[in-house]
């Protein structure tokens, strides 16, 4: 995550609306003093030193613990010029020669940044959103963890409709908000409870950068939910979180990383868990990934045992859920990433008419999902050599208003094996200007 990206994915907005105005940030940026705007930042937003950095550029997490310790300084104009742009803090404020994009008294610039990137209309519902926190709350931790996991189910059921810069944006104010309560007294069981809602929100971070293709910032959002389920003992948690670093992986080509990854968060969950299953499901299809015909076979058996000792009300839609069915989600990639495209064409079929339904389409449910769907089945139709329905699938499944990176590198890969089976078809052009002007929209993702 470079500066652009900081200032684009709303960090350096909420640090300054957090801190930009409170006495004590404006005293060290008086002064100049870094370890005290470092330590401020840190604790006041909740923020880790990996994701510092990060807003920062150029920097490692350990640097940032060194400033934050006085064990180092910060030195050079460049430096500081990364801090305040990575921090949201006016320039003029620590002594920096006025920039084209501040006003004389800075007061506008995060405005301008603003509207340069994303609707204002984003930011105003994220605001409105800590507004209602804290009037629900009235700054009280005994209400807040109530409150928290209302909205945390809220974003659970919303994140795979919402557009991924939004929803990042919204829960990111919220985090910013409910770490300001670790500061307070707090009994041993409130501090726990807010802490795991923390991490739950940290997972949804993670997802929400996923989608954006945003991987650094999703694996630190992950590792985050991952150290905040060590802390509180909820194994669960670091499950979700580490499946979203497997997919991440799986997305990128890495199928032996994936495994990794789907067996570790095996080894810290308990079988008979949704995670769990989920967890098997991606061991599967990233098995099948790798050409390893056995291991996927397995996976898929062990899937499948786990997915039928879930109770009959586990939940079938939202960021941590699954969907039972005659084969374990992802059976028809695994077919079709081994190579045997008719089988994967007809299970793509069966996925497609049990869980997406017309009347869910219409209601704005599961769009990620579905266009994934379709364009799995758009790979096996043109692995099996059906060139017209291969491209129809993948027309319908970029007609969808919620692109993200997952989608968008399935659609990139449709158009590489369309155009390696049948070169020069005037379908496949039309298919790839289509292709084209849906991954512009993830400027900056490569696919």
């Amino acid at each position: 995550m470079d500066d652009r990206m900081a200032r684009r994915s709303g960090y350096a907005l909420t640090i300054s609306e957090t801190l930009l105005h409170s006495d004590a940030m404006r005293r060290a940026c008086a002064a100049r003093d870094f370890q005290e705007i470092f330590r401020l930042v840190n604790r006041r937003t909740g923020s880790s030193h990996a994701l510092m950095a990060a807003a920062i550029g150029k920097m490692t997490s350990s640097r940032v613990s060194d400033i934050i310790r006085g064990v180092r300084g910060i030195r050079g104009s460049g430096v500081v010029e990364r801090v305040a742009d990575g921090f949201g803090i006016p320039g003029e404020m620590l002594g920096l020669p006025a920039r084209p994009w501040e006003t004389n008294n800075g007061a506008n610039r995060f405005q301008d940044q603003r509207v340069l990137s994303e609707p204002a209309s984003q930011f105003h519902k994220g605001q409105r959103v800590v507004q209602a926190l804290e009037v629900m709350s009235n700054d009280s931790a005994s209400t807040l963890p109530m409150v928290l996991g209302e909205l945390i189910d809220h974003y659970t059921r919303t994140i795979c409709s919402m557009p991924p810069a939004e929803v990042y944006d919204e829960l990111l104010t919220v985090r910013t908000h409910a770490s300001r309560f670790l500061d307070a007294a707090l009994s041993e069981s409130q501090r726990r409870e807010i802490t795991l809602s923390i991490g739950w929100i940290s997972c949804l971070l993670g997802i929400a950068a996923c989608d954006m293709g945003a991987h650094a910032a999703s694996y630190v959002w992950c590792g985050d939910a991952e150290r905040r389920s060590q802390e509180v003992g909820h194994p669960e948690l670091s499950g979700w979180a580490v499946l979203t670093k497997s997919l991440i992986a799986f997305y990128q080509g890495r199928a032996h990383e994936s495994v990794a990854l789907a067996l570790r968060g095996q080894s810290d969950t308990s079988p008979g868990t949704m995670v769990h299953a989920k967890l098997a499901t991606q061991e599967m299809r990233a098995a099948a990934m790798a050409g390893d015909g056995d291991r996927t076979e397995r996976a898929r058996r062990y899937a499948a045992q786990e997915i039928a000792r879930l109770p009959g009300d586990v939940k079938t839609s939202g960021a941590f859920s699954i969907s039972p069915g005659e084969d374990p989600p992802y059976t028809a990639t695994s077919l079709m990433l081994l190579g045997r495209h008719a089988e994967a064409v007809s299970a793509t079929k069966s996925v497609i008419q049990t869980l997406y339904r017309p009347e869910a389409r219409q209601r704005g449910e599961h769009p990620s999902s579905f266009a994934r769907a379709l364009l799995i089945l758009g790979l096996a139709q043109a692995g099996a050599g059906n060139l017209d329905e291969a491209v129809a699938a993948g027309h319908e499944a970029l007609a969808g208003s919620r692109p993200a990176w997952p989608t968008v590198t399935l659609a990139g890969k449709l158009n590489r094996v369309l155009e390696r089976e049948f070169p020069g078809a005037l379908q496949v052009e039309g298919y790839r200007t289509r292709y084209m002007e849906v991954a512009g929209t993830l400027t900056g993702n490569s696919v």
